[in-house]
């Protein structure tokens, strides 16, 4: 990147993240209202919650590498790759529904985690500059969620950080931490975060009307 510091560019985002993420934490420990901190299983729609974040810094991102030169080479590749990154799952979702593969199956799982790596990949293509940022951001926000849920599971803690879902089968904690912490944070939210906030970037370089070729 010619004028900007990927390190500076993601460090109040990534403190930011890391907030809420404490604060979620504390929220369900101390039961606090279950739509703002929701406790259940994956802790979907909860309004306290890192992935609303995505969209926000994929667009905070593109504004900062498009005022320092860091523009994407058209809006095509800036906005198709990235939507192709973000349908691969959704696809996945309903080729395995139509094979008739069971959603809690150890084979759907695979190729979720399968369709999230090559829709992060194709979406990282998209503005290069913007991927790599993302990529950077998402490990920064994820991995401190992945050692959140160690603790909570060895703690029992009752937060969605901990809790199995529905018909998950029984195992030892750092088991259970790999299936369900390791691996989904660190393909299928990494996959959200790119996809999406690379979707998002793309966008926003498209409306700003600021593209042009990219230096090496």
């Amino acid at each position: 990147m010619p004028d900007v510091s990927l390190k500076k560019l993601i460090t109040v985002p990534a403190l930011i993240t890391l907030a809420i993420t404490l604060l979620r934490l504390v929220g369900e420990l101390m039961h606090w209202s279950p739509v703002l901190f929701n406790r259940a299983a994956g802790g979907a729609g909860a309004i306290v919650g890192i992935a609303w974040l995505v969209p926000v810094f994929g667009v905070y991102f593109a504004v900062k590498l498009a005022g320092a030169g860091e523009r994407p080479s058209g809006a095509g590749p800036a906005i198709g790759l990235p939507l192709l990154g973000v349908l691969l799952v959704p696809l996945a979702a309903l080729v395995t529904n139509k094979l008739g593969m069971g959603r809690q199956s150890i084979a759907t799982f695979g190729v979720f985690i399968v369709a999230a790596i090559i829709g992060a990949l194709i979406a990282l293509r998209g503005w290069p500059a913007l991927g790599r940022t993302l990529l950077a951001y998402g490990l920064a926000a994820r991995i401190p969620v992945v050692i959140v849920m160690l603790i909570a599971m060895l703690g029992n803690w009752g937060t969605h950080y901990d809790v199995a879902p529905p018909g998950f089968p029984a195992m030892g904690v750092i088991q259970k931490w790999f299936m369900i912490g390791v691996l989904p944070q660190m393909t299928l939210w990494l996959w959200f975060t790119i996809a999406l906030g690379a979707l998002c970037g793309g966008i926003t370089a498209a409306v700003k009307g600021e593209r042009r070729p990219v230096t090496a």
